[in-house]
């Protein structure tokens, strides 16, 4: 089959393999920051890093969420460290990119990987720092999901820069039921990223969700009990078998969301991740940009080749 007659997902899922040029097959590696929180949408590109892994033969020797992780532990020279892809590289959430400035500083042996990330700092002087300890390593390589932030790394770090998709695309295809008895689903975000001028008018039919909302009083107990197990084992030299744990739990809470997308024929959204899981399900969605551009600027880059997909802007 020609790329022209694949199906516009399963291009975009052969998109990663770009990533192989800064990490090949059957690399060992470790992977840092993976997700212990309850965001279903960097839930959805942990399944699909770990699914990369698997099907390019990557070894992950070693894996550190932001809570276990502990300051000046010894990593193997022969390993590429690499750090779990999104939405917080900039200066709106400040922990997690902390802890990327902590390893680029850290381990200058290393080879150091930022999967597909979206850019945004407010401040022009936050910027100008995190470029200065970026720009010191000679073996860092930043994939970015849209033009605006690779345009962002071209003009301030000196590092190797590429354009990619997010890694949820490696899931591609999520089967699904077909006849959803539901019409719509406006799955809107809450947080600090939410567009007040396209979110905050009208009184939209359907049912109405964000990830926080989906999970129970009982999920999000569950995942504050592993927040705190996390925290103690960075204590205990990380002796404890959290991520296989997390791994099946994170399972749940993913197909959880999955079963709820299910019901709906078409999804209305600002998060990204709804936008990105119901491509995934093969489901007709409208995407509502978030507060900066985040949304709007994948879909211009990425997904406006399927036809179940409108924008709202």
């Amino acid at each position: 089959m020609t790329e022209s007659n694949l199906h516009p997902m399963e291009r975009l899922k052969r998109e990663l393999e770009q990533i192989l040029t800064a990490i090949p097959k059957k690399s060992r590696i470790i992977y840092m920051e993976y997700p212990v929180y309850n965001n279903v949408g960097d839930l959805l590109i942990m399944k699909g890093t770990e699914r990369f892994f698997k099907d390019n033969e990557i070894e992950v020797v070693a894996r550190y969420s932001f809570m276990n992780f502990r300051k000046k532990m010894k990593l193997p020279q022969d390993c590429i460290i690499v750090c779990q892809g999104g939405g917080n590289f900039g200066d709106l959430y400040r922990g997690p990119q902390q802890l990327r400035e902590y390893l680029v500083e850290s381990y200058p042996d290393n080879r150091i990987v930022i999967l597909p990330q979206t850019i945004y700092y407010k401040s022009k002087a936050n910027l100008k720092e995190t470029a200065a300890v970026f720009n010191k390593h000679k073996d860092v390589h930043l994939f970015v999901r849209d033009e605006k932030s690779y345009e962002i790394i071209k003009n301030e770090f000196n590092v190797n820069a590429y354009l990619s998709p997010d890694m949820a695309h490696q899931l591609w295809p999520i089967h699904v039921e077909e006849g959803a008895k539901k019409e719509v689903l406006h799955f809107i975000r809450t947080d600090d990223e939410i567009n007040l001028k396209l979110e905050g008018t009208g009184n939209p039919e359907g049912d109405i969700l964000d990830w926080p909302v989906l999970l129970s009083k009982l999920d999000h107990k569950t995942v504050n009990m592993f927040q705190f197990i996390s925290k103690i084992d960075r204590v205990m030299f990380n002796i404890l078998p959290i991520h296989k744990l997390w791994e099946l739990y994170s399972d749940y809470l993913v197909n959880k969301s999955i079963k709820v997308f299910e019901e709906y024929q078409c999804i209305s959204t600002s998060r990204l991740h709804g936008h990105i899981l119901s491509c995934l399900m093969n489901k007709e969605n409208v995407v509502i940009d978030n507060s900066y551009g985040k949304n709007s600027t994948y879909y211009d880059r990425w997904t406006k080749i399927c036809d179940n997909v409108t924008l709202k802007k």
